[in-house]
């Protein structure tokens, strides 16, 4: 993703006031000076670029003189410029749960703007959304066959015509259709359209008029840059555009000039496209996107990607089992299940502070799915008695699991391999006690953060700690894990965080 190489190039820039001895007006203007450079290169508009150097001296030289640390003032007011030049003051609109929401798609043609409405109805679809499709677009020859293959792809209900003529009759038509079925989002894809175009220019109000839609989503394609604003303003001008996603965000160089093209909309950007599978959709929020793409983690987006594929009815019983230093089969199958549920792994690594925005390729973070779900095919071949053993099984048994699961005996012992590397780190955790009373960790890191330091450091592997960018950094997670409201609410849920230690017998 070339978005991730701008993150680099920034980070790598204000790399450079971790180093330097003394933060003085030289330093500033050099590293602004890289990361302007990085930013002109994903096709930012001059016009916000000067905008931000400008913000960043500014706050340099008022604080210059005072006690503060200037490293982190500067990389907070780069991240705080960055954010501002994304977020619109106009707030995005939200589907009401159990009301019937008209949500209309507009944009250019070749804008990915078919697969975006499929990929919009399956996130919400996901979520437990009643959702529908209909498609107006009798412009563009094979528009409704995609549709409808797409549709029939996610199972998602659509509603379209190949022998009508009349984008705005089948528009009107699909939305009462849907409506009388009680669908809470019924999602009108419309024609694609270039600004010159002035009738489909005029069957978009039309269409506009017959739906009456609850929002209307414009959707910008990211690979013609800066281009995009003139596009843009048109669209606005006729429609009364609310919110923008951008699409093939993953390949291409002028993503930061749709990005801040976006100014011309005056919307929110409510989603990114990053990819062609139906999940490669990203709900977009300014200050979380700039944080992860610097390599600086979210937190907050971290737990609540957790918090979404946790079982709370399953959290009591194997928190209790880890604080006792027991992990069985059937808990890693759990674990690798809801590993799946968590859509990318990459956008998920990304919360992690010190990860950056690209920590798998789109090849390695499809391999590691498709090993994960071999690995689910091998545990859906184990006995009961198998699964909530230890994973000390004989030839005989690797051998039928093999068979059971159409796998070979390598990728089973692949497994049983990595259930004792993890089993391992558990029992190392369960010995330094990190179980206690509820919030205990967080209580410790406070008053002891070195002595945490090295009970963490002792149980887990020097390999996974690399990949979590160093001790230093995951303390700076449990910090602000610790400054987080939600997070105790969580243990409580869980149940297994509070009273005494368990007195399991420990391995």
């Amino acid at each position: 993703m070339v978005l991730a190489e701008l993150g680099k190039s920034i980070n790598a820039a204000l790399q450079k006031l971790n180093k330097a001895p003394v933060v003085d007006e030289a330093l500033v203007d050099q590293i602004l000076g890289e990361i302007a450079m990085a930013l002109l290169k994903a096709d930012v508009n001059a016009k916000f670029i000067k905008k931000l150097r400008e913000d960043v001296k500014m706050e340099f030289k008022l604080c210059q003189e005072e006690n503060v640390n200037h490293q982190k003032l500067i990389q907070k007011s780069v991240v705080d410029g960055l954010t501002r030049m994304l977020e619109s003051d106009r707030k995005p609109f939200q589907p009401k749960k159990g009301k019937q929401n008209v949500i209309m798609f507009v944009g250019l043609q070749g804008s990915g703007k078919t697969t975006t409405c499929t990929k919009y109805a399956y996130y919400y679809q996901k979520k437990g959304w009643k959702v529908a499709l209909v498609c107006a677009d009798t412009f563009r020859a094979g528009a409704f066959d995609q549709l409808k293959q797409n549709a029939t792809k996610v199972r998602v209900p659509f509603y379209g015509s190949y022998t009508e003529a009349d984008p705005v009759q089948i528009a009107q038509e699909g939305v009462n259709v849907f409506k009388k079925e009680a669908f809470e989002i019924i999602i009108v894809d419309t024609s694609g359209r270039h600004k010159q175009e002035s009738d489909l220019f005029e069957e978009m109000k039309q269409v506009e008029a017959a739906v009456k839609p609850d929002d209307i989503v414009f959707v910008m394609d990211s690979s013609i840059g800066q281009a995009c604003f003139d596009q843009a303003l048109a669209f606005k001008k006729a429609v009364n555009v609310g919110s923008v996603i951008i699409t093939k965000l993953d390949g291409h160089a002028k993503g930061g000039g749709a990005l801040s093209a976006v100014a011309a909309t005056e919307s929110p950007i409510v989603f990114i496209g990053e990819g062609e599978h139906f999940d490669d959709l990203e709900s977009f929020e300014a200050s979380s996107f700039v944080r992860r793409l610097l390599g600086l983690g979210d937190i907050n987006k971290l737990f609540q990607s957790v918090k979404d594929v946790v079982n709370m009815r399953d959290q009591p019983q194997l928190i209790q089992k880890l604080k006792e230093g027991k992990f069985s089969i059937r808990d890693l199958q759990t674990q690798f299940n809801s590993v799946l549920k968590l859509g990318s792994l990459n956008q998920f690594m990304s919360a992690i502070p010190g990860m950056g925005s690209s920590v798998l390729s789109k090849g390695n973070e499809k391999e590691s799915i498709k090993r994960i779900q071999r690995f689910l095919c091998i545990m859906n071949s184990m006995t009961q008695e198998e699964l909530d053993g230890e994973g000390n099984l004989n030839f005989c048994r690797i051998v039928r699991i093999a068979r059971g699961s159409g796998t070979s005996i390598e990728e089973v012992h692949i497994l049983l391999d990595e259930h004792k590397k993890l089993s391992k780190v558990v029992g190392n955790l369960a010995k330094t006690n990190l179980g206690g009373k509820r919030g205990n960790e967080f209580d410790q890191l406070k008053r002891n953060p070195q002595q945490m330091m090295q009970k963490m450091k002792g149980a887990i592997d020097p390999s996974m700690l690399q990949k979590l960018g160093g001790m230093d950094n995951v303390m700076n997670m449990m910090k602000q894990m610790g400054q987080m409201d939600g997070i105790q609410d969580l243990m409580k849920q869980m149940g297994g965080m509070g009273g005494a230690p368990g007195k399991g017998k420990r391995r």
